[in-house]
């Protein structure tokens, strides 16, 4: 498959386009608002083309898919813009700013015959897959999760502070800690939250939040910009519990471990380095080519989007608030 890359993004540069350079599939082309720096990239990482504007690219360059990561307020946009080019789209979590936007995007690529995915690497990661089968299958039934993805954001000027750009620490890594929930939960029914902005500028900068569940269970995220880096969660049953941390974003050469313990026995099982991105691009590419649905498909993502909707709606009115229903 040969990929066009929607910006000079730094999660393109450092992570998705040496993933995509590093498989079976390549990269034929890259854009930019600033054709200079187009251009600098495109030598830096060898890709072939380079272009000034994102709209050339999408009608000249010779691609059969597109990855965007340009800010979420921009992905369905550009996203319809790649499928009317009948190019396939993966793109950056959250796919977009809500769950109808995310509906309607689902329907247009549907339209078009062309294939969208969202971009959650961490769904790839063998240990991902294992967490849910052990709690599955070798642990009891299933009380409570707990989920945290925080980090030190210190430019005031990051695009991930701007609400016109659909910013905010529920939108940028609290839709991993939503996800991760949901993984073993499935989908909640009510969400409370509360949010607070240290930086004034419009959007969320720490929130906290629960999902719960009409036979009882419940969930726990948090997610901030303003604390150390922590990425972890944690399952509880009622005959022991599921620990993973360094859980979404593990460096391609960086061995993982998940612990957990069942009847007062306690094991931890340890996975080799992998590069989630670069099967993400595979599993991506594979799906397109047997004409199936992706690993994170439409309902996955919308079942995300309604949950993450309804926390920041929560939020907002500083009182609980349902989910809205699966069914569309």
């Amino acid at each position: 498959m040969r990929f066009g890359i929607l910006s000079t993004a730094k999660i393109g540069r450092e992570a998705v386009i040496p993933a995509i350079q590093a498989s079976e599939h390549t990269v034929t082309a890259i854009g930019s608002r600033d054709a200079e720096r187009a251009r600098r990239v495109a030598a830096d990482l060898g890709i072939p083309e380079a272009y000034g504007d994102y709209e050339t690219l999408l009608a000249d360059a010779d691609i059969d898919a597109v990855y965007n990561p340009l800010p979420n307020a921009l992905h369905a946009e550009w996203s319809q813009r790649a499928a009317d080019h009948d190019h396939h789209v993966l793109c950056e979590k959250p796919l977009t700013v809500d769950s109808a936007e995310a509906i309607d995007l689902f329907e247009y690529c549907a339209d078009r015959g062309v294939t969208l995915m969202e971009a959650f690497m961490y769904q790839f990661h063998p240990r991902t897959r294992r967490a849910r089968e052990i709690v599955r299958e070798e642990l009891g039934e299933l009380r409570a999760v707990e989920s945290s993805f925080k980090f030190r954001l210190d430019w005031d000027g990051d695009i991930r502070l701007d609400p016109e750009l659909a910013g905010g620490s529920l939108m940028d890594v609290g839709c991993y800690a939503v996800s991760s929930v949901r993984g073993f939960l499935g989908e909640p029914n009510r969400a409370f939250a509360h949010a607070t902005d240290s930086r004034e500028t419009g959007v969320d900068t720490n929130l906290a939040g629960t999902l719960a569940y009409d036979d009882g269970r419940v969930a726990q995220i948090a997610c901030g910009f303003d604390s150390p880096h922590v990425e972890r969660y944690r399952v509880e049953t009622d005959d022991g519990w599921l620990e993973a941390r360094d859980c979404f974003g593990p460096e391609p050469d960086q061995s993982v471990s998940l612990t957990y313990a069942v009847d007062g026995r306690e094991v931890t099982e340890t996975f080799d380095p992998v590069d989630q991105y670069r099967l993400q691009v595979e599993g991506f590419a594979d799906a397109v080519s047997a004409g199936v649905d992706p690993l994170v498909d439409r309902a996955e993502t919308l079942g995300n989007m309604r949950a993450i909707d309804a926390l920041a709606r929560s939020a907002e009115r500083g009182e609980p608030v349902d989910v809205a229903p699966t069914v569309e």
